[in-house]
């Protein structure tokens, strides 16, 4: 199999059209539809469903999406290694995370990283939980920034605990309050991220019997805090995602507390590419020693 016809595959489902493909590859739309075309008789499939909108996978291209992703890899690896064994560090790493990740460990990760490797290119793609998971199934991401919960279907080296705190605003009847019992949820109006479905904060929820009124859901913890900020409710966030936002809110430990484990979540280390298992170690070695320190 034809590694251009593979990358012809993937990049036209990733751009939605063959010319949007096409620009980013540096071919003609021609060429990118005679790639696929080629593709496709190769395997007796047809993988796309052509239209005047673009293109979009048929459910038998859909299937073949993660083992493409997965073979282009490893013709990158491939690559990665002659290039190291001439002495060289190259190399591309995509990296699936927590927006309270992105925002705080990785930037001071990468920036160390890249003093050592400065010729590696970095794609960072941040997402909740289901968005992470989606990408290292489709082999999008080479490992996933993100807290434990069950099921964890992943390899799985956990790096801190962080404390759930509440956010609440600073004319809330509790703001100099030593702590922020959880019960009290159920009487106020609570704002939920991860589109209403954040499986720490229902865990504590769950572990505590209560069933507070979720009046907002917010895509991730900048906008929740925002919206806490102005009065409008309270919520459940790691301490992590709230490290910058001191000012017109309020954070306070819970009664309970409750800690929630963050890590790196992979499919498998032996398909990574040389220079994505680089930095999984140098991760693992830089967020466990700054966590002791």
């Amino acid at each position: 199999m034809e590694s251009a016809r593979c990358k012809a595959f993937i990049e036209s489902v990733d751009c939605g059209s063959f010319r949007a493909a096409a620009e980013s590859l540096g071919y003609t739309p021609s060429a990118v539809s005679q790639l696929v075309a080629a593709l496709e008789r190769d395997l007796g499939l047809t993988l796309l469903i052509r239209s005047k909108q673009g293109v979009k996978p048929t459910a038998e291209g859909m299937r073949l999406i993660p083992i493409a992703r997965s073979y282009l890899a490893r013709e990158r690896e491939m690559y990665e290694l002659a290039d190291e064994l001439q002495g060289l560090s190259v190399g591309s790493i995509t990296i699936a995370a927590y927006p309270s990740v992105a925002t705080t460990w990785l930037p001071e990760l990468v920036r160390t990283f890249q003093r050592d490797y400065p010729d590696i290119q970095f794609n960072i793609m941040e997402g909740i939980r289901p968005e992470i998971f989606h990408h290292l199934d489709q082999h999008e991401a080479d490992m996933g920034f993100l807290a434990y919960a069950e099921p964890m279907d992943y390899e799985w080296i956990p790096l801190a605990e962080e404390e759930i705190i509440a956010a609440i605003p600073e004319h809330h009847r509790l703001a100099d309050a030593k702590a922020y019992p959880v019960s009290e949820s159920e009487n106020d109006d609570f704002i939920m991220t991860s589109w209403g479905k954040d499986m720490e904060i229902e865990e504590i929820f769950r572990a505590n019997n209560v069933s507070p009124t979720i009046k907002y859901t917010t895509y991730d913890t900048p906008a929740t805090l925002a919206m806490v900020r102005m009065g409008l409710g309270v919520s459940f966030v790691n301490e992590l995602s709230a490290q910058y936002w001191n000012e017109h809110l309020v954070k306070l430990p819970l009664d309970p507390p409750h800690k929630v484990t963050f890590g790196i979540a992979y499919v498998d280390e032996g398909h990574m590419t040389i220079a994505a298992r680089k930095f999984l170690d140098y991760a693992v070695k830089y967020l466990t020693r700054a966590e002791k320190e």
